[in-house]
This record gives structure tokens, sequence and C-alpha cells, in this order.
């Protein structure tokens, strides 16, 4: 039997989600007559401390609705070096909003209000226009790591004081606040927009939402509808998201405890390097260094024992934990990953 640590997108539904999806209330949502979706959005904000939502069918359809709906053609908008938007969503931003992207190197992926202020350019006929600051919590490449949360204010509010909208691409935001101790609206307060995902570690099938003003919100509906998010009956998947919020949130934290076991355990095998300092939420990043072999031919002597991790570079791979993942699992996981270093080693 496979352990999956690859992604906590990997997590199917549970018993509950199918049988709210079987039994969902639908209508056509491009009409606005689709009541679960209209639920979930309503509840989403709520959690968010915003007015509204929109149901969207991926996180990164989420995000560039959101930078399309803050920008118009060729404005500036400012990111984390390595952050998802700018790392993994393909140049969405720069193909469909037509912004240009300003980058700021981060540590652990957060920077500081020095550094955005380093950033910004004054009025320039030669610049463009900055609209936009994008800010990931938790942050992906950095292994799941959660702002500060006074930082992320500070970092924020000088934003708007400079006459920025602020976006947060809260894919994993659940996990933020449940680390922090927080409610998500606390840890959100000072984002203009939120994007979260309902399909990671919350185990919903499919989607993300988009939450805001109304009157962001009813821009971003236009948006979503010209990327082609505007679905019908999808209160058959919306009813999956209700479930979701109402029963996967606090259970995160099984999650973040699977996460420290394991990496406690992989920095305790001969080759592998983990930083323990960074393991905050549900992502472990494990360095290879050691074992004389590169990170993706390392992931295949683990897929090879029945154990499925992503490197996200020569050096690292990344193991996920999510609910389906269970403790004895990351036990099991962590005896065959050390079977495959010491495989490894010897080959090197």
């Amino acid at each position: 039997m496979r352990i999956d640590l690859r992604s906590d997108t990997v997590t199917t539904p549970t018993p509950e989600m199918r049988k709210a999806m079987a039994e969902a209330e639908v209508g056509d949502d491009v009409y606005g007559e689709d009541p679960t979706i209209r639920r979930l959005e309503e509840k989403a904000a709520g959690l968010l401390g915003k007015e509204d939502g929109v149901y969207v069918p991926s996180g990164t359809m989420g995000n560039l609705v959101a930078v399309m709906t803050h920008t118009v053609r060729g404005n500036e908008i400012i990111l984390e070096a390595e952050s998802h938007i700018y790392y993994y969503e393909v140049g969405g931003f720069a193909v469909a909003a037509q912004v240009l992207p300003r980058t700021i190197a981060g540590d652990r992926g957060f920077f500081t209000v020095r550094d955005l202020a380093t950033n910004l350019r004054g009025p320039n006929l030669h610049f463009p226009v900055p609209v936009l600051v994008c800010l990931e919590n938790t942050h992906n490449r950095a292994g799941g790591s959660v702002w500060p949360q006074e930082q992320f204010d500070a970092v924020a509010q000088a934003a708007r004081r400079a006459g920025l909208l602020v976006h947060l691409d809260g894919a994993r935001v659940f996990n933020a606040a449940v680390y922090l101790g927080r409610p998500a609206a606390e840890v959100a307060r000072h984002a203009d927009s939120v994007m979260f995902c309902l399909s990671k570690g919350l185990s919903a099938p499919v989607g993300s939402v988009l939450v805001g003003t109304k009157d962001f919100i009813a821009r971003a509906r236009k948006n979503r509808k010209i990327l082609g998010g505007g679905m019908r009956q999808a209160g058959v998947i919306a009813a999956a998201g209700l479930v979701a919020l109402d029963t996967m949130i606090d259970r995160l934290a099984e999650d973040h405890a699977n996460a420290r076991v394991l990496a406690e355990g992989l920095a305790g095998i001969e080759g592998l390097a983990v930083d323990l300092g960074g393991v905050q939420t549900n992502m472990v990043m494990c360095r290879v260094d050691g074992l004389g072999v590169a990170a993706p031919d390392f992931a295949k002597f683990l897929t090879g024992k029945g154990v499925l991790t992503n490197a996200v570079d020569p050096r690292r791979v990344r193991l996920v934990t999510h609910k389906d993942v269970s403790s004895a699992d990351v036990k099991r996981a962590l005896a065959l990953i050390a079977e495959a270093a010491k495989e490894a080693r010897r080959v090197a």
C-alpha cells in the first residue's frame, strides 16, 4: 500500500462530503441560482472576515481572478521571489492580466516593511505603476512556513499606506490560522482579498473561494467568466466544501503533529537533513546532500519503496502530511525512507 506524501491535494473526500454531494440542492450558478454555492461563498467570506466570496475551480484561477480584478494592463504587482503566484502559476498574471512582476527575495517566504519600501520606486515616466502586493501564507516553497502575524500586518499596512492593495494567496490559510492559534479572519484582516483552497488539507475534491468586498467580488465574477470559470450546477461539488469548512479545519493540527514526527525522524536518518525550525505546519523539506544522489533520483528510490514524494529542486524533496496519512503511516514511511536512503548511499 502506497503512502502518498506528495501533497495534500491528493486527499479524498470524507463519507460526509460524499453524502452531501449526492444530496446537494443545485441551480445554475452563472445565473446566481445555485443555493449551495451561495451558502459556501457566504460562509467562506464570514470565516475570513470579508463581505462576499466567489467559488472558483482552482486556487490558480482564484489568484489570477484576484490579480485581474485589482489591476489594469501594464500595472506592476509585487511578490516574494518564490511565491506560488510567481513560481507555479504558468505566468498567468502576464498572459491574462498583462501586468509586470517585481519580486522581493524573502526569508522563508517573508519580507519586511523595509524590503517593501526598497522595492517601491517613485513615480517615473519609465516605470509601470505599482498597484498590488501579493503575500502567501502558508508559503509553499518555504515548506509551509507561517508569516509571523505582526510582520504580516506591518507589511500589509505599509503597502496600504503606500496606496497599494493587498491580496493574500491563502491556499493553506487555515493551516496558518491553526498554527498561530488565531481565527482565519484575524490572520487575513489586513488583506483586501483572500483566496483559499478547499481541495488541499480541507480535503474537498474540487474548488477554492476568493473573498473580498462586495464590489470586488462583483467584478471578480466577470473575470471568472472570462477565464471560463463560470460553472452551472456546481453545488454538487460545493457541498463538499461546506462540509470541509464545518469539519476539517481544527483537525489540521493532526497533520501538523504528524509532520513534526516525520521531520524529526528524517533528521535522524544518515544522509538526510531537515531544518526542524522551519517545520511549522504540514510540510517537511528534506535535504538529500549526504546521500550522493540528486533529489529527483532519491524520490525514485522512495517510489520503489511505496513512498511518494516530490523533488522541489536538485537538493530537496518535499513531504506533505494530510488526513489520508495516519500517525502509523508516518512511522512506516520513516522505516521505508531509511531503507531507501541506505540503498541510495550504497549506489552512490
